[in-house]
């Protein structure tokens, strides 16, 4: 099966996921609750771009690596559920700093 844009698709999310976060993180808007991912952004922007997008692009290469197998198409899945599940987090976060979604 061929997987090459599902897992385009999943290295553009995490290189999203990136830059937004990095956006919302400096300007103040969010805070990032992962400690593994604020001790990379406390580092600098740049140590925490290159681990991020570095990390999406192993993972890439893992899954076209082993694209015959049943497994890596069910974590593809999973990881792009859980991408799409993040890039909504971040659009909800735009709606809400720009005063769109009321925040409690």
């Amino acid at each position: 099966m061929d997987l090459i844009r599902p897992v385009a698709l999943l290295f553009t999310l995490n290189t999203i996921d990136a830059f937004l976060t990095l956006y919302w993180v400096r300007n103040g808007i969010a805070e990032e609750a992962n400690r593994f991912v604020q001790t990379l952004l406390d580092a600098g922007d740049l140590p925490f771009l290159a681990a991020k997008i570095g990390i999406g692009l192993i993972a890439a290469g893992l899954l076209l690596y082993g694209s015959e197998y049943k497994v890596t198409r069910i974590a593809l899945f999973v990881a792009l559920s859980i991408y799409f599940i993040t890039v909504g987090i971040h659009v909800f976060t735009a709606l809400a700093a720009y005063g769109y979604v009321p925040v409690v």
